[in-house]
């Protein structure tokens, strides 16, 4: 049997809480770009896959990113397709105004809950 994941993960990527129903992802910045995609995708991967249908808000903090490319981009909706197929709403949190702007513009922002704060998020989270 494998391990459990553990509940709080740092690396040189991400930062990642996960307290079974809500799993926590803040991408390290300032660029989500060619190199950071994949191995943020691979250090997420098994929290959603443990995670499963107990799984009940997927919260991606981009305060500490600038700049997020086409495969920046793919990996958040891969993060959010999965987090729909759980039944868990998808929610971005501190994103800078240019990033929502590309969200926007490429109108990923309609599968996300945006929320500007601390304070929308935590009364987005206890409903």
């Amino acid at each position: 049997m494998a391990d459990p994941l553990p509940t709080h993960k740092k690396s040189a990527y991400a930062e990642i809480q996960w307290n079974g129903a809500t799993l926590m992802i803040k991408p390290a910045g300032p660029h989500v770009g060619q190199k950071e995609a994949p191995i943020l995708a691979a250090e997420i991967e098994p929290y959603l896959k443990a995670a499963g249908k107990g799984l009940r808000h997927l919260v991606v903090d981009l305060a500490d990113v600038q700049f997020m490319s086409s495969m920046g981009l793919g990996t958040l909706i891969n993060c959010r397709t999965a987090a729909h197929s759980a039944g868990a709403s998808a929610v971005l949190v501190h994103v800078n105004k240019e990033l929502k702007g590309l969200l926007a513009m490429m109108k990923i922002d309609k599968f996300f809950k945006l929320v500007d704060d601390d304070v929308a998020l935590k009364a987005l989270l206890t409903r």
